[in-house]
């Protein structure tokens, strides 16, 4: 498989590996969420090391526990990132998992905490990380440049496995000499520096809000249109769930392989985990040079095969301190391909629809690894611990081969900057927002030798059209005027389609209606109207009725 870069998959240039850390506020929240990040990998070793006596199942039940909660509330944080203010969602969950940690350490030290309650609050932890992810994703471009969004995404992943490398050991160690109470204790005061920086944060003014702000199920169909329509998130999304299942091997059967395998004691156990981090730290400082020697999916495959050896090896060997130098390389290539899928996929959404665009993402991602945590846990209780390593391993190599076939796409044309391009449609009457729906129509005269290409461009416009709240969308040639074409595009409300036109366009869409018109005849415009649907009855301004067709000169 040939790894060499084309300029097709070529992320956004970038000036430094360090540059996110110049901003005062990204750079607060960096810290505290290294604290926080400490303070949950050493609850995970001690959440697993408590069960690790039980079956395997129950062991990887932890990663199930921790993961299944953002496959089921994903989607709806996300429409709350985007409908409500995101730093106040953020401090909602920081306060949400301070009081479940609390309660975890109490029942802890009591010694009260069963299998049965620990999962339960596992969960509940992993609520928290639900609402909070898409916001916490969402931000990130009001923190950083855009063009230091790759940086970003690399710093908060080397911030991930930093934290992996210490909090790991220190859980360990604490576990061993005081009991898990404490690293759960530890863990619900970490997440007090990240509630301050929030607080203290004076977050600057954004965009105009919608002229009416989105109910929960429409936003979540406008979320799901615009993924669905977006070629290019929906090829980072499949990469992610083309790594993640197999990647999830190793996180849910390393507990297993430090106790069965290589006789390891929770301090061991945690000693192997910081490896991975080790190796993932030292990954954010190599990857800007593999990036640029092997471009995006260069990076996305050989990640994959490097991952995929290394459960061959833990698979095969019964030593501990070859089992630490083999993990080393696993942190590389988990952060080689998690930062380049982040930033490819930060990069290519806008504002108005990021944090669900991020949460489809972590939906994935977390889905992933919560759905297939227990089947790495059968396999290995079933056919045994080294038949789950290896077909973890067969899985990954399965997906870096699947690179050629579906690489991710180039950032050729990409610009998610909102464009407000559209003129307000000057109509005959004021329709209220939920007027509708709404028959949007346009008329291009098209020259004989440009129809293929117009045809060709249009595409590209339907797909925006599509994205931004079109429900159908159609092109036809009128039969008596060769010339002649209409667009027509169903969209549900008047205030869907001023979304359109305030908020939602970016400066992609605008591109792609500026090739298309340069196609017309020379000194023709497109003439537009907007039909509202009768079925009501007669117009009556500001309700839900709605009805006539009326020439507007905008769309």
């Amino acid at each position: 498989m040939s790894t060499k870069p084309s300029p097709r998959d070529r992320l956004p240039a970038t000036d430094s590996a360090w540059a996110p850390l110049a901003g005062r506020v990204f750079r607060a929240l960096w810290i505290a969420q290294l604290v926080s990040n400490i303070g949950s990998w050493m609850q995970t070793v001690g959440a697993q090391w408590l069960l690790v006596g039980e079956s395997a199942a129950l062991v990887t039940l932890v990663q199930t526990a921790s993961s299944l909660p953002v496959v089921l509330l994903a989607l709806p944080s996300g429409v709350l990132a985007d409908r409500y203010d995101r730093r106040g969602v953020l401090l909602t969950a920081q306060g949400a998992m301070l009081a479940v940690s609390t309660v975890l350490a109490v029942l802890a030290f009591s010694d009260a905490l069963t299998p049965q309650l620990l999962l339960g609050l596992t969960f509940l932890l992993g609520c928290g990380t639900a609402l909070m992810g898409p916001a916490w994703q969402a931000i990130q471009p009001e923190l950083v440049e855009r063009r230091h969004l790759g940086e970003a995404a690399a710093l908060g992943a080397m911030n991930m496995n930093l934290a992996r490398a210490v909090g790991p050991a220190i859980g360990g160690a604490v576990v061993a000499a005081a009991g898990a109470g404490w690293v759960f204790a530890f863990n619900a005061v970490s997440y007090l520096g990240i509630a301050a920086v929030l607080m203290f944060w004076r977050r600057p003014p954004t965009q105009s809000p919608p002229v009416q702000r989105e109910r929960l199920l429409t936003a979540l169909q406008a979320g799901r249109r615009y993924v669905w329509h977006a070629p290019g998130v929906r090829r980072v999304l499949l990469r992610t769930l083309l790594f993640i299942p197999g990647g999830a091997a190793l996180w849910s059967l390393l507990p297993l392989v430090a106790s069965r395998s290589l006789g390891l004691g929770p301090q061991g156990y945690g000693v192997l985990l910081g490896a991975v981090g080790v190796g993932a730290v030292g990954g954010a400082f190599l990857l800007p040079a593999a990036r640029r020697s092997l471009g995006a999916n260069g990076v996305l495959a050989a990640g994959a095969v490097v991952y995929a050896g290394v459960l061959v090896v833990l698979a095969t060997v019964r030593v501990p301190w070859l089992a630490v130098v083999v993990l080393l390389p696993a942190g590389l290539a988990w952060i080689g391909v998690l930062s380049t899928l982040n930033a490819a996929l930060q990069t290519r959404l806008p504002g108005w629809v990021r944090a669900r665009g991020l949460a489809v993402y972590l939906l994935l991602f977390q889905g992933g690894q919560a759905l297939a945590a227990p089947v790495w846990g059968a396999l290995a209780d079933g056919p045994g611990l080294t038949f789950a390593l290896l077909a973890g391993s067969g899985l990954l190599l399965a997906g870096a081969v699947s690179v050629r076939r579906w690489p991710l796409h180039g950032m050729e044309g990409i610009d998610p900057s909102p464009s407000d391009h559209w003129p307000v449609p000057p109509l005959v009457f004021v329709p209220g927002p939920a007027d509708g729906p709404v028959l949007v129509s346009a008329e291009y005269r098209v020259a004989a030798g440009d129809r293929a290409a117009f045809t060709e461009c249009m595409d590209q416009v339907a797909r925006s059209r599509r994205r931004t709240g079109a429900l159908t969308w159609g092109l036809y040639q009128d039969g008596n005027d060769a010339e002649r074409f209409v667009e027509h595009y169903l969209v549900a409300s008047w205030s869907e389609h001023l979304a359109q036109h305030h908020g939602r366009l970016t400066a992609t869409d605008r591109r792609h209606e500026e090739r298309a018109r340069r196609l017309l005849v020379e000194g023709t415009a497109p003439v537009v109207t907007h039909a509202f649907d009768t079925a009501g009855g007669p117009v009556v301004p500001g309700r839900q009725e709605t009805a006539v067709a009326e020439q507007a000169s905008g769309r």
